[in-house]
């Protein structure tokens, strides 16, 4: 039962597209298990670049059968949109098998984000305002709207009448907005169903039979470790579980059945939208992570914020992950640093703290503690091996990794597929 998690060990973007379409070709089913279309990967194939914001990346792979897990939360005209923009590039979309279970990013959920998050003011989350937060709620609130609703009418009426009787006395009365007309709602709705017919699967079920029949199975995460509802920087996180546990529930397997979990490390930091982080650069060398990187959101189009490794936080991300391995993208962007500061531990009211605070004060008051590494300045977007790195490189890569706390199984050269270097294999 090769069963393997794949997710992001700092604040997302940190390149596991790259990862999931470099082990594309070997798996058999890649499985979106959390999120929705505010999670964006880039995948770079020979000279084509391809920009995936809900479908699984191993949708790039023939032969690989991308699955969209009952966790995922289903905008249907950006799945609709994205799966005609590949089809028109000549890429086969019609193995994608969609949880009946999925739910459905209604358009009342984007216009509550939309005018909560503007409330909010200065107090803003930073959310994307794709509706994704509003139709979790709605699911742990028990009046969501899934992909089976769509195909009878009268259950998606009264559910839709269930979530607007509130929402609207919400809408009209806070916010001064207009009330949204039940019938609208449930006709726009109706329209995707036939459009979509053709995906809805229980997904479960086949995920499962897969497994015991010995298919290699790979679950791709959403964001990152650190925006994790529960495990990340509380409340400036996503609504769902991209860490290792929420694979299990996202997509209906037993954690038994999981066999590796491997976390993407980018060789700095990026993340994106409020909240803390204590390595963030605010001068030139932030300004040239940024440029150097092309650290520009996927989905969002904002430009990242920057900043030095956290060996702090990958450390975290090994923990409550369990992970067995890393993939270390982005080495190349380092190139032309003399020096390269790594952030090894924070400094919280003059003590030193090796471990991740679990008080949200604390870690707003971190600072960080740097250690200086020895930088290169040789290009090394054509190192096929490890030992083609300079001397200084391979040092880096061994000093995070006996930081970070698992193995580097994998380190990205450059942005496209073949501009890996694989250590230990994966499968």
């Amino acid at each position: 039962m090769p069963a393997l998690v794949l997710l992001g060990a700092q604040w997302g973007d940190e390149g596991k597209g790259k990862a999931t379409d470099l082990l594309g070709g070997s798996v058999d089913y890649v499985v979106r298990y959390q999120g929705g279309n505010n999670a964006g990967h880039t995948v770079v194939v020979g000279d084509q670049k391809y920009a995936l914001h809900l479908l699984p990346s191993g949708i790039l792979s023939p032969g690989c059968t991308p699955v969209i897990g009952n966790g995922v939360v289903v905008d249907p005209s950006v799945l609709l949109s994205e799966l005609s923009g590949l089809n028109e590039r000549g890429v086969d979309t019609s193995k994608l098998l969609l949880s009946g279970n999925a739910h459905i990013i209604t358009p009342y959920n984007v216009t509550v984000d939309k005018v909560t998050e503007r409330f909010l003011g200065k107090r803003k989350i930073g959310t994307t305002g794709r509706g994704i937060g509003p139709t979790y709620a709605d699911k742990i609130n028990r009046v969501g709207i899934r992909v089976q609703d769509l195909y009878d009418e009268s259950i998606l009426t009264q559910k839709v009448e269930a979530a607007l009787d509130v929402k609207n006395q919400i809408l009209t009365k806070l916010y001064n907005r207009r009330a949204i007309a039940v019938d609208q709602v449930v006709e726009e709705l109706l329209g995707y169903a036939d459009k979509l017919a053709p995906y809805v699967s229980d997904t479960v079920l086949v995920l499962n039979q897969a497994l015991e029949e010995d298919k290699v199975v790979l679950f791709e995460g959403g964001q990152g470790t650190l925006l994790d509802i529960d495990h990340g920087t509380y409340p400036f996180v996503t609504s769902s579980n991209p860490t290792a546990g929420g694979a299990c529930t996202g997509a209906g397997v037993g954690p038994t059945k999981i066999s590796r979990v491997i976390g993407i490390l980018k060789a700095y930091t990026t993340r994106v939208g409020a909240g803390p982080f204590p390595t963030e650069l605010f001068d030139e060398d932030g300004e040239a992570l940024r440029r150097i990187g092309g650290e520009r959101g996927v989905t969002t189009g904002r430009d990242r914020r920057c900043g030095w490794f956290d060996a702090v936080i990958a450390r975290y991300a090994t923990r409550v992950n369990g992970l067995t391995d890393f993939f270390l993208t982005k080495l190349d962007v380092l190139t032309g640093w003399e020096q390269i500061p790594v952030c090894v531990a924070y400094e919280i009211d003059g003590k030193r703290v090796e471990e991740l605070p679990y008080s949200q004060t604390d870690f707003h008051h971190a600072k960080p503690v740097y250690e200086m590494l020895p930088g290169w300045n040789e290009d090394i977007s054509k190192a096929k091996t490890f030992a083609d790195l300079p001397k200084n490189a391979q040092a880096y890569v061994k000093a995070l990794e006996e930081m970070s706390g698992a193995p580097i199984s994998a380190i990205g050269v450059g942005p496209g597929r073949d501009e890996t270097i694989e250590i230990n294999s994966f499968l």
